[in-house]
């Protein structure tokens, strides 16, 4: 039987009934819904909690896809009912929309190229979730993240570590996560591969077993940010030059919210050489492009640095450095500067370092932290 709850996190069920309980967030994929039945098979005490994140104006009706929309907490009541499990749906569309939406809009109206699910996963899954969880007396939350959680006795610190499937590795968007949140926190999946998961589903007898993962921006099922941008930040599109690396302008473009570094396609210039967006210059509104070379970073700035593995960081240290999900990490030294950010020097050069996005540095399959690239 499904709850949903739209009072403030103080709304709970007594603690005595709900020691040890484990909370679990399910989406409604079948990442999620492997947790609660793996959970509930060791005999954890769980209950499936679903996040009601989509804003009224973006999702309607039943037909919509993505994560946490409408049909999707459909999926997750139904794989709590055949589990046996207790499941409550929270509303936080305020919190998720005043947090993660509006950022995403600020930063892409500012010229940078956000990444919302890192965001979402440090003011939303591992933060007011949490909260929300331990108000219906859970201890602990639980995920489908493909990523692993262990306590280094040595440093006297939880450590965030690569999944074992590299393929599916999610340890990129957690590097926002605290020592208590990852404390608090399981990774059930961290040692399977996706095959594996998905065996576990139909071993289960859970519908979702076959069902496809979800690829998209969870408040944009279309997939079009900009024209979601345009509605809520009109300025973010309007149209301005496009400038050569020496400011010759070489045409217009459509609005900043359009391009990303690194893009090729869309800018509707006739070249005998590709051009690409080198960077965005929200000052002049200017989309600035050069040729694939003009790409190459090997320095770079970042700022809001997290670290997990250790306390802070006093000097320079050799990491290896992931500047975006999917991406092949780099050697590199990651070094502290004045006010409080973090220089970055590659030790060979990435392609198209884009503002906005994280670089999450590695130590083998232990995350040593990350931080938001601010300047390549």
């Amino acid at each position: 039987m499904t709850r949903r709850i739209d009072a403030p996190a103080e709304c709970a069920v007594p603690a005595s009934a709900s020691q040890g309980r484990v909370a679990v967030a399910m989406s409604g994929g079948v990442d999620s819904s492997v947790v609660a039945g793996l959970l509930a098979r060791e005999g954890h005490d769980c209950v499936g909690l679903t996040m009601q994140t989509w804003p009224a104006s973006t999702h309607t009706g039943t037909k919509v896809r993505g994560c946490c929309s409408v049909r999707e907490v459909l999926d997750a009541e139904q794989v709590a009912e055949r589990l046996g499990l207790p499941h409550y749906v929270l509303n936080i569309r305020d919190d998720f929309e005043a947090t993660v939406i509006d950022d995403f809009v600020r930063e892409y109206a500012a010229g940078r190229t956000p990444n919302p699910c890192v965001r979402c996963n440090q003011h939303i899954k591992f933060a007011l979730f949490l909260d929300r969880a331990r108000a219906l007396g859970a201890q602990r939350v639980a995920t489908g993240h493909y990523a692993r959680i262990a306590w280094h006795a040595e440093s006297a610190r939880w450590r965030l570590l690569r999944g074992r499937d590299r393929s599916k590795d999610q340890s990129y968007v957690l590097h926002k996560m605290t020592q208590d949140q990852l404390a608090h926190t399981l990774f059930p999946l961290g040692d399977l591969t996706k095959e594996e998961t998905r065996a576990l589903a139909r071993d289960m007898g859970l519908r979702v077993a076959g069902k496809p993962d979800s690829v998209e921006i969870c408040f944009l099922p279309q997939g079009n940010h900009a024209a979601f941008v345009a509605r809520r930040a009109p300025d973010a599109v309007r149209p301005g030059p496009i400038v050569d690396l020496e400011g010759r302008v070489l045409g217009e473009h459509l609005g900043l919210a359009h391009y990303t570094v690194g893009q090729r396609r869309g800018l509707g210039l006739s070249s005998t050489q590709p051009r690409y967006v080198v960077r965005l210059d929200p000052a002049s509104n200017a989309v600035v492009v050069g040729g694939v070379e003009a790409l190459d970073c090997t320095v770079f700035t970042a700022s809001s640095p997290n670290w997990i593995s250790l306390a802070s960081l006093e000097a320079p240290m050799e990491v290896s450095a992931q500047v975006r999900y999917g991406a092949i990490d780099l050697p590199a030294r990651v070094a502290p500067t004045a006010g409080g950010r973090v220089e970055v020097r590659l030790h060979a050069p990435a392609r198209a370092v884009a503002p906005g996005q994280s670089v999450v540095f590695y130590d083998g399959d232990v995350v040593v932290g990350g931080a938001t690239i601010e300047r390549a």
